[in-house]
């Protein structure tokens, strides 16, 4: 009696968290059109607990995007610009030296940069120099900043939303491939539809503006996180997700495209990052199981930028998803040999 009790307690929390994430997704539309795949893998990343890498070209709303998300929480929000001369102490802080006015003793103090949040905008990531880059990703495995023998510990919860322009190379630092391994998805935004483009001009061209109020608060998400977590994987679930990642590598696939066209594969992390990410779209649907089509739904903003293409690839102008599509095709699914 007492489980079934529990269950209730349990159902009826979800559903009333559930409900506050459909506020945010609301308030969220009030100022950005469309998108509504990538407003939900933000929303994935954030009750998964990870970070998310978001690309477009210039205009897109990008920035206003994850500021939009950040108004609707009652979260700490910093936005960082980085540009070649950023330094890793402009993100992590540095020492400072300070007097005491009363004694006249002088001391070193650490003073906090912005990386003490609950959710940090780096602009365009790909910017700043590798050292800075390092910093920051080292932050975002860690959850701490050590500096001059302390370690400082970052409030939870802490989401880090990175965007870069994938057309303007000039002046660039790639990340390599084992630092977008930290991001748990790779989220691509494209251009509008027309009558969303139609939508954009008018909301953006009059003299109203959106003001978002805020929706959910620190505890309801960390509470939500705690719960993401909980979420039932079976045992048919977690075979699928290895099948899926071990058909990433080329000397262990079946799938032709992957064979062609793949360099290195994805690896364990990926299948960590794709369990979770399907944990967090259910819960956004109000489940407290994850599915296959959870899983399915996610395997492309998570595998995205864990598979690394080949000369062969490169020629043939082929990107990740003409590799991903045939691999979903192909694995066989749950229960399925």
């Amino acid at each position: 009696m007492n489980d079934v009790a529990d269950s209730d307690r349990l159902r009826e929390k979800i559903g009333q968290r559930v409900a506050e994430l459909e506020q945010v997704r609301t308030s969220i539309g009030q100022v950005i059109v469309g998108q509504a795949d990538v407003i939900e893998q933000m929303l994935v990343g954030l009750l998964a607990g990870g970070h998310c890498l978001l690309e477009g070209v210039p205009g897109l709303g990008k920035t206003l995007l994850v500021k939009s998300l950040a108004q609707s929480l009652s979260l700490d929000f910093r936005r960082v610009q980085f540009t070649p001369d950023l330094m890793p102490s402009d993100l992590i802080g540095t020492e400072i030296l300070e007097e005491d006015h009363g004694t006249g003793r002088r001391y070193f103090k650490f003073q906090r940069g912005p990386v003490f949040t609950h959710i940090l905008l780096a602009d365009e990531i790909n910017r700043t120099p590798p050292k800075t880059q390092a910093a920051l990703l080292e932050v975002m495995q860690e959850r701490s900043v050590s500096y001059a023998g302390e370690t400082h510990r970052l409030e939870p919860p802490f989401f880090v939303l990175a965007t870069q322009n994938p057309i303007e190379l000039a002046g660039t630092y790639p990340l390599p491939e084992a630092q977008l391994d930290r991001f748990m998805m790779h989220l691509r935004i494209e251009y509008p539809s027309e009558a969303e483009e139609q939508s954009i001009l008018r909301r953006t061209t009059g003299s109203g503006v959106a003001d978002l109020e805020p929706v959910l608060g620190r505890e309801a998400l960390l509470e939500l996180q705690a719960l993401t977590r909980e979420v039932s994987v079976s045992d048919a679930i977690i075979e699928y997700v290895t099948r899926l990642v071990r058909a990433t590598r080329p000397d262990d696939s079946a799938v032709d495209a992957v064979r062609q066209w793949v360099r290195w594969g994805a690896g364990p992390r990926a299948g960590q990052a794709l369990t979770l990410a399907a944990k967090g779209r259910a819960l956004l649907r109000g489940r407290y199981a994850a599915t296959r089509e959870d899983i399915e739904r996610m395997a492309v903003p998570v595998l995205r930028h864990r598979v690394l293409l080949n000369f062969q690839a490169e020629a043939d102008r082929r990107r990740v998803e003409d590799v991903l599509g045939p691999l979903l095709d192909q694995v066989p699914a749950p229960g399925e040999r």
